[in-house]
């Protein structure tokens, strides 16, 4: 017995050198024997979402339905080269209801393309002009230093050869005049002007076969033009509305016959399309949009929205407008699988649920309020029938039946029904106020009705006088 324990103790000791010893149910804890450069990875290294592979991509927003998706960060946008030197401006100071100085602040604010060292007015009476311009505004923008006076020989004429020698560029105001356009080309062909941008106001009465005519006039080497046609003339705000673009001298570009336009907008259109690359050799007529629903609306609106700046609003509407606005659209409906029979049935079921709720929740807003009225129409007649048989009691009514006396007091009694319900539903009532207030009213409506009664009588009264008459 003495030699049966220590046999058995080697023997065990001896299956455990022989690998059959107890193995745990656990894993044990890493002892950092892994090397350390390894890019082994385990499964919930990637985290509850599962691996990169796995990962649901966002979904691009619609863009007909969220523009900002569309519209990129504003960027710096394209000049011309050539927007220094002298810029002459014509066919404006002339009425004495304004004086036109926006055109010439738009042609000299810092913030914009151009580098003038010298802007002209060309005008039917410098002493006239002067007075309309040369003020306190004109000497702390800076105009002042580069304002500089031309007269024209008559009237409404434009400006000689030898008056446009050393000027660079021309902003023209043509009115409704469609030849005059054709009478600027041929003296920027014969000068040494490089950029001209017209405006034309009034322009529905111009047909788009003489517009294409006068717009071909202005196309020759080295020289670059810009032509703005609007309806008529408003004192609107700039950029009160958001506008329409189109190609003047085709019948797409015919301004209509009732279009209106700011003309504020018409005089910053006419010197940024000056200035920008892509208003270069250009005819557009402008409209304004007043549908809110227009996609034009939705497209300017956006463009504000999203912090771009005047030059770069207009530049982006002239370049890529409403077309490439609805062509992303199209192109995102294509890119977006279109639905399955069964994620159609869902939605409609979802709709449906969602109509069923909200009609349940109105049914049950309805039977709470029938029930309500109800309840304060109980309180009502029994706070009524109280009153008749206490007055009763008291001897303060006769010859009247408890029907008629509720009927008479019954405006009383739905407000101590009304009282006497919100105090129950453990409401907020000040009883003492609220009375007081009530009786102030009835008393309000009870002078009313006796002044119309008088009013009555005495129309009756003159009727009477007017027949024994």
């Amino acid at each position: 017995m003495k030699l049966f324990f220590p046999a058995l103790l080697s023997l065990l000791a001896a299956s455990s050198s022989d690998g059959f010893s107890t193995r745990t149910a656990f894993v044990a804890p890493s002892t950092g024997s892994q090397r350390a450069g390894s890019t082994e990875l385990y499964i919930s290294s990637w985290g509850t979402k599962g691996p990169p592979s796995r990962w649901k991509k966002p979904e691009e927003p619609d863009p007909a339905e969220k523009i900002q998706a569309y519209l990129k960060t504003p960027e710096p946008v394209a000049a011309r080269d050539n927007l220094d030197g002298t810029v002459l401006v014509s066919g404006w100071v002339r009425s004495k209801e304004r004086t036109d100085q926006e055109v010439f602040d738009f042609l000299n604010a810092e913030e914009s393309a151009f580098g003038f060292s010298k802007i002209v007015a060309f005008v039917d009476d410098v002493s006239f002009a002067k007075k309309r311009l040369l003020g306190r505004h004109a000497r702390y923008t800076g105009l002042l230093d580069k304002l500089d006076f031309l007269e024209a020989t008559e009237a409404f004429a434009l400006p000689t050869a030898e008056q446009l020698d050393g000027v660079t560029s021309w902003v023209a105001n043509c009115g409704n005049d469609i030849g005059m356009v054709k009478q600027i080309a041929d003296l920027v062909k014969s000068t040494g002007v490089e950029n001209v941008s017209i405006l034309l106001t009034d322009a529905s009465t111009l047909a788009a076969a003489e517009s294409l005519e006068a717009v071909q006039a202005l196309e020759a080497d080295g020289k670059a033009f810009t032509v703005v046609a609007v309806g008529s003339i408003t004192e609107d705000a700039e950029g009160a509305y958001p506008y329409a673009i189109h190609d003047f001298g085709t019948e797409g570009g015919v301004v209509p016959s009732n279009a209106t336009f700011s003309r504020d907008e018409s005089l910053r259109l006419v010197t940024e399309c000056l200035g920008l690359e892509c208003g270069k050799n250009k005819a557009l007529s402008f409209t304004e949009v007043h549908d809110v629903n227009a996609t034009e609306t939705k497209l300017v609106r956006g463009l504000r929205e999203a912090g771009y700046t005047r030059p770069q609003e207009i530049d982006h509407m002239i370049t890529k407008g409403v077309e490439e606005y609805l062509k992303a659209c199209e192109e995102h409906k294509k890119k977006k699988p279109e639905r399955t029979e069964y994620e159609d049935w869902m939605l409609e079921e979802e709709k449906k649920l969602k109509a069923e709720s909200a009609e349940a929740i109105e049914r049950k807003e309805k039977e709470r309020e029938e029930k309500k009225e109800k309840e304060i129409k109980d309180i009502a007649k029994e706070w009524a029938k109280r009153e008749f048989f206490r007055k009763s009691m008291a001897g303060e009514i006769a010859d009247i039946t408890e029907e008629e006396f509720i009927e008479s007091i019954w405006d009383r009694a739905m407000f101590e029904g009304d009282l006497k319900w919100r105090v129950l539903n453990g409401f907020a009532a000040d009883e003492e106020q609220e009375l007081e207030d009530f009786k102030a009213t009835q008393e309000k409506k009870k002078q009313a009705m006796l002044e119309r009664a008088k009013a009555s009588l005495q129309e009756l009264l003159d009727d009477d006088e007017k027949n024994d008459e």
